[in-house]
């Protein structure tokens, strides 16, 4: 039976109404990982042939969360950042991405970012979803086409971000 776009959005708003705290995002989380196994979903909300590398596609008025796809038609390689005051979950549709987890050994001051020092690297691929909790700093490679959902806590579009630079 499809998962549809509207009762995924339902069901992270139900988590969501719970709370943020690790218990509520793993369990938004799975419904990452339920919406990925969705072969329908995935070609309607993130068909390949894409022009834009990001989209909306669900924002709730109520909680600010949001649901987002991700269409990178080629490689791209992404700097150590965070999420800012908010969280993030990523959902690996197609492709792989290439992610780097850092902490950060020295805070950001004035107009000096933060220094960070690599601590993983792991690969996302297809039906993957990892949650990036708030000050959690990562960098994502992507080395060809790749396809995902990500899930904000609030459109990170219009939130300020620590500056960060690796060490």
């Amino acid at each position: 039976m499809p998962y549809t776009l509207e009762e995924f959005a339902a069901d992270c708003k139900n988590a969501l109404s719970k709370g943020n705290g690790p218990a509520e995002l793993e369990e938004v989380r799975t419904y990452v990982s339920k919406a990925l196994q969705d072969q329908d979903m995935v070609a309607t909300y993130l068909p390949p042939d894409c022009g834009e590398e990001r989209r909306v596609l669900f924002e709730d008025p109520d909680l600010k969360f949001c649901i987002c796809g991700h269409v990178y038609q080629g490689p791209k390689d992404g700097n150590p950042h965070d999420h800012g005051p908010t969280w993030a979950i990523y959902g690996q549709a197609d492709g792989e991405t290439e992610m780097t987890d850092w902490k950060i050994v020295k805070p950001a001051n004035g107009d000096e970012p933060a220094l960070v020092e690599q601590t993983s690297s792991y690969s996302l691929k297809p039906g993957d979803a990892h949650v990036y909790h708030v000050g959690d700093v990562h960098a994502p490679l992507r080395n060809g086409p790749t396809r995902l959902i990500r899930i904000e806590g609030e459109d990170t579009a219009f939130i300020t971000r620590t500056p960060i630079k690796a060490a």
